[in-house]
């Protein structure tokens, strides 16, 4: 699969807790997925992963809250930024 990495961050919110954005363009949409895009988003806390956007292949689009995991209905890959920083916002107040 030819993909087309477009995003790449990793950001240092405290010395305990960092985001990691991952999303690429793939010439045709994974199992579960209707759109090219496929993507990891992560909001780490004390080496454990607190919140996670993803689409892995088969599952679709879906979010981990802790350790439930709920659908995530995907739009367009600004919303999804923003949504996942509503989320790491919200955990972190």
């Amino acid at each position: 699969m030819n993909a087309t990495l477009l995003l790449n961050e990793r950001h240092i919110l405290s010395d305990n807790a960092f985001v990691e954005m991952v999303v690429w363009r793939v010439p045709s949409p994974l199992s579960g997925s209707a759109h090219s895009f496929k993507y990891r988003l992560a909001f780490i806390v004390g080496g454990l992963c607190a919140l996670r956007y993803d689409n892995e292949a088969g599952k679709g689009d879906h979010k981990h809250i802790g350790e439930k995991e709920l659908p995530y209905r995907f739009t367009t890959p600004q919303d999804l930024l923003d949504d996942f920083w509503k989320d790491v916002d919200e955990w972190r107040s």
